[in-house]
Formats: C-alpha cells, sequence, structure tokens
C-alpha cells in the first residue's frame, strides 16, 4: 500500500501502526466526540447556571458567599486543566488521560446528584421553607462538586484538541476542513448548555433537584459508551519528546547560563538540526524571530564545544519557549473578559430573581435560564459566521479563517464592552424603578420585565463566538507541536482565573463598601445595593484591558514552522514575520 493512503502528520492508532487515510479521522470520527461534549456542557451549565439560586435558597448562603463560592467552584472546573493537560502531553496521552478523568468526572456527577436527592444528605424541607444544611451534608455537597473538578481537569484539555487531532494538517482537504471544527464544535457545546438553561434549570425549581442533576448524569454515561464505539476511527498524535515541558525550563536555563555570551549576528550561526533530523522524526521546525532575543542565547554554539552541540537548545527548542511567552501575554488580556462572563451565572440571575418573571398568567421563568439566550445567540451566529463571514472576508483579505486569530479576540472584546455598558445602564433604570416603588426588602419583586437584561446576554453569546471560539482556536493553533493540550489549558485557565478574580473583586468591593456601616455596593439585599456601581467598575476595567489588548497584539508575532516528509519540503504558515496580527 502506498504511503500516501497514510496520515502524514504522524498520527497512529491505540496499538502505534500508522493509520489509513480513508477510513480513520475527519468528521466522521469527530462524530463520536461532539456528543460526549454536548452530554458534558449540558452536565457543567445544569450545575452552574443554577448553583448560585441552590446555594441561597436549599444551603441559606448569602449573595457574596454563594457568589464567591459559584466562581470557586467554577474557577477550579477551568483551572485543573492545566494538569490533566500536563499528565497527557507527558505521561499518558490525550485518550487515556480522557478516559481516566471522565470516569472520575461520572462518579462526581453521580455523588452530587445523590447529594440534592437522599433525604438524609440535603436539608429537610417543610412548607417551602428548608432547614440550615449540617455540616457533612455541606461537605459531602462541596466534595462532590470538587470531584467533578478533578475529572473535568483531565477531559477538558484532551477532548478538544483530540477532536482537532482528527484532521492531517498536510493534507490540503482536511485542512479546509479543520478552519471550521472549533466553530462547529463549541457549536455542539452550546447545544448541550442550552438544553441545560432552558429544560434542566426549569426541572430543578420545579420538579426536583434530583431530577434536574440524574438527567445529565444519565446522558453523560451514555455519551462515554458512543464515545468508546467511535475508538477504532480515532487517531493518536504520538509523543515525539518525552516531557515536552522540560524543553522550557531548559531554553530559559540555558538562557540563563550563557547570558553573558554575545549573539551572532545572523540566526544561522545558533544551533539547530539538520534537514535530515526533522525528516527522519516528522517534528516541525519553526522559523527563528526577533522576539524575546535573549532567550536565543540558549542556542549559543561554543568554541570547543563541537562534541556536545547535540546537547545545546535548538533554535526550534528556543522558538517554542517564545511562543509559550508569547502566548502568556494574549493571556492575561483574557482575564478581564473571561470576569466578565462570571456575571452571567452569578450578579445577572441574582439581578434576574428580583424582576418580574411571568411569561403569561401561570407561567414564571426561572431566572438562571435567561442564561439561553447566551446559547441561543450563539447557535444562532456560529452557522453565520462559519457560513457567510468567513467566505466574505477571505475574499478580501486572503487568509483562509477571514481575519486573523488576534483580529476575532478583538471583536469579541468589543462587543462584550457594549454588553456591560448595556447591563450598566439596565441596573440603573432598576435602582430608580425601586426608588420610585419605595421598595426595600430583599423578597419584593420590582415591577419591570426581567426581559430587560436580554440584550446583554445576547451581545455576550455574539461575543463568544468571537472571543471563546477565536481564544480555544488561537491556544490550539499557536501552541507548540508536543504541547497542544497543555496550551488549550491556556484558554481554560483563562476562565478559571477570571472566575477568581471575579471572586476576589465581588469580596472586595463588598468589604470596601461596606465599611464603618456604609451600604454595600454588593449586599446581600440586591434591592438595596448598588449593583449599578459594580457594572460601572467593570466596564472601566474592560475598556483598559482593551487598550492592553490592543499592545500585546501589536507585539505578538505568529507561529511559523515547516516540515520535512519524504524529501519533500511544506510550508505549514506563510504569514510574513514583520506584519502586525491586527492588521494581517
Amino acid at each position: 500500500m502506498e504511503s500516501r493512503d497514510y496520515t502524514q502528520d504522524g498520527t497512529v492508532d491505540l496499538r502505534g501502526q500508522p493509520v489509513l487515510t480513508a477510513k480513520t479521522g475527519k468528521w466522521k470520527a469527530c462524530a463520536f466526540l461532539v456528543g460526549y461534549e454536548a452530554f458534558e456542557r449540558m452536565a457543567f451549565y445544569g450545575i452552574a447556571s443554577n448553583l448560585v439560586v441552590y446555594l441561597t435558597t436549599q444551603l441559606h448562603e448569602d449573595t457574596v458567599l454563594s457568589v464567591t463560592n459559584v466562581n470557586n467552584w467554577s474557577g477550579s472546573v477551568w483551572i485543573t486543566p492545566i494538569i490533566g493537560a500536563y499528565v497527557a502531553d507527558s505521561y499518558l496521552g490525550r485518550f487515556w488521560t480522557f478516559t481516566v478523568s471522565s470516569l472520575v468526572y461520572v462518579i462526581g456527577m453521580v455523588l452530587l446528584t445523590m447529594a440534592v436527592s437522599v433525604k438524609f444528605l440535603k436539608p429537610t424541607c417543610a412548607n417551602g421553607a428548608c432547614n440550615k444544611a449540617t455540616r457533612s451534608q455541606i461537605a459531602f455537597f462541596y466534595t462532590s462538586l470538587y470531584i467533578i473538578a478533578v475529572g473535568a481537569g483531565g477531559t477538558k484539555p484532551n477532548i478538544s484538541t483530540f477532536g482537532a487531532d482528527q484532521f492531517d494538517d498536510f493534507n490540503p482537504d482536511e485542512k479546509k476542513l479543520k478552519v471550521s471544527f472549533f466553530n462547529w464544535w463549541m457549536f455542539s457545546s452550546f447545544t448541550g448548555a442550552l438544553f441545560a438553561t432552558l429544560g434542566l434549570v426549569y426541572i430543578q425549581e420545579n420538579l426536583g433537584w434530583g431530577l434536574g442533576y440524574g438527567i445529565p448524569t444519565v446522558g453523560l454515561i451514555v455519551s462515554l459508551v458512543i464515545f468508546y464505539i467511535g475508538a477504532p476511527m480515532y487517531r493518536h498524535k504520538a509523543r515525539r519528546t518525552g516531557h515536552p515541558a522540560s524543553d522550557l525550563y531548559r531554553v530559559i536555563v540555558d538562557a540563563y547560563a550563557n547570558r553573558k555570551l554575545v549573539l551572532p549576528s545572523h540566526s544561522s550561526e545558533l544551533h539547530e538540526f539538520d534537514q535530515q533530523y526533522y525528516i527522519s522524526t516528522g517534528k516541525r521546525r519553526i522559523y527563528h524571530t526577533t522576539v524575546f532575543r535573549f532567550l536565543d542565547k540558549a542556542a549559543i554554539k561554543q568554541e570547543g564545544k563541537d562534541s556536545e552541540l547535540r546537547a545545546l537548545c535548538t533554535v526550534t527548542q528556543v522558538e517554542e519557549a517564545k511562543l509559550i511567552l508569547g502566548m502568556t501575554a494574549i493571556w492575561l488580556v483574557t482575564l478581564i473578559p473571561s470576569t466578565i462572563w462570571a456575571q452571567i451565572y452569578t450578579l445577572f440571575v441574582k439581578q434576574g430573581i428580583t424582576l418580574n418573571r411571568h411569561f403569561g398568567p401561570n407561567f414564571q421563568i426561572p431566572a438562571a435560564s435567561l442564561g439561553s439566550f447566551v446559547t441561543l445567540s450563539m447557535l444562532v451566529s456560529v452557522p453565520i459566521y462559519d457560513r457567510y463571514f468567513v467566505p466574505l472576508m477571505r475574499k478580501k483579505t486572503g487568509n483562509p479563517r477571514g481575519i486573523t486569530l488576534l483580529q476575532r479576540l478583538g471583536i469579541g472584546f468589543v462587543i462584550q464592552i457594549l454588553a456591560i455598558a448595556i447591563s450598566y445602564g439596565v441596573e440603573v433604570k432598576r435602582i430608580h424603578v425601586i426608588k420610585v416603588h419605595q421598595i426595600q426588602r430583599p423578597e419584593q419583586i420590582v415591577p419591570m420585565s426581567i426581559f430587560y437584561l436580554l440584550p446583554q446576554y445576547v451581545l455576550l453569546g455574539i461575543a463568544d463566538v468571537f472571543n471563546a471560539i477565536g481564544m480555544l482556536e488561537f491556544f490550539y493553533d499557536q501552541s507548540p507541536e508536543d504541547m497542544q493540550s497543555l496550551g488549550t489549558t491556556f484558554f481554560t485557565s483563562g476562565i478559571g482565573v477570571g472566575n477568581f478574580l471575579n471572586s476576589f473583586l465581588v469580596t472586595m468591593v463588598d468589604k470596601t463598601t461596606g465599611r464603618n456601616g456604609g451600604k454595600s455596593w454588593i449586599g446581600k439585599n440586591v434591592n438595596d445595593s448598588h449593583l449599578d456601581y459594580y457594572y460601572g467598575f467593570l466596564l472601566i476595567l474592560s475598556v483598559l484591558n482593551l487598550l492592553a489588548f490592543f499592545g500585546a497584539s501589536k507585539m505578538y508575532i505568529y507561529k511559523r514552522e515547516a516540515v520535512e516528509i519524504e524529501e519533500k519540503f511544506v510550508q505549514m504558515e506563510d504569514k510574513p514575520l514583520g506584519l502586525s496580527p491586527l492588521q494581517a
């Protein structure tokens, strides 16, 4: 059988054997993956969307404590993927790391379902009022939540990158398909989130929390069965280095050790393996760049050390370290946008509870269900973006993606600023209505429709088509080849740190504004607080962050790599080095 019948990117099956292009990978393999993603997102958002309501109504936590606990848990869910990605890239690989972690995830979901449904594990209730939960009940509930966070640590960074691995970068047809992969991957994720915010939230508040958590638990188990049915079709990236993260440390250490040496006048004088090395290993050579030049000292050839050249860092290894530093700068300016996202399932929900939620004479909308409009706007926007916006911009720019990855992020951040500005205006109106009707008690309903909150939800959904999907694709695409799981955790950890940052801001703002008997901006009684001040504070932070993003983007240089296969040179990226990513 001719070599062209096999994938050219070095992917293998579970036994380590080369795989046939026609029988593996592509969308037919991804079809088994997207089902899991949809059910996992349904499970996660089924918890996150209404968790603040459960904590305040069932466990009797106050507003600040419940918001803090929701943010801390959600932050943990998005931070633990750093560990899962490291294990996958350095030891087990994506498939087996996902396998072990998905079982942990299911155990956490089963325990959480028990925590809200088994009589002695939940607070007792009578006549609509629930007693305060015991310490053991609280401990069991939070233990279940954090077991889910541990499981998510191994599934989140590996399932999406495993899906992207199903497309061969060296096959022009498959590379074209891969351009749309992350758009449609997130589409399946949004579908699961939509069912959670529309269906599960209603079931939890009206039919029981046990049923509301039990449905996604069963769905998650079924999706895992479907995932393993597709195992013969999957492609697996073969690890070419033992511990890729160690190369990063080595570059920094060697650059520091050689700090007194003078850099050569041309990059060709730096140490790099010859062409045959890259042909035989299938690794991708990365072109030299002029950023972070101090790291180039790690690849300086020294007289009298020709026999030790193999121990020197190569230009490619140095460039991989530069990529991580450049991505870190971009990561830092994604934290404030992630903090804005955290409002959807915390303060926006608390705000919505105070408004008129009736839709018709007999139906009352759960406040958390308004989050479904974030998902709906995403589901509508993704096909429009992929089928119309990208082809239109591709004709104008010549970029296969239509616009650059950083341009996509920038557009999303601008839309998000508009959303938080609207949320500030709506809260100003809500406070005005409160004053007019002299509302003081927290249980009093403000005579103002909950649908006033709709524009901010819709805009945040549209923004996420640009920045959430854009971040996932950016960090996967720009990561070193052997660190794409770990690279993807730039996306997940940014969301996690954003949640922790929101928790910190809420706590600090509450303590600062409530000092010496003052009125807290975020008090237990939302009808007697100043959420408008807090939203205004977030708006200022967002504008300043956007300026920082422009600065970081102007300095960023996209990865340019190449690979040699059977004496044929393949250019993987052809963006000119000197071009600003916001103008590419």
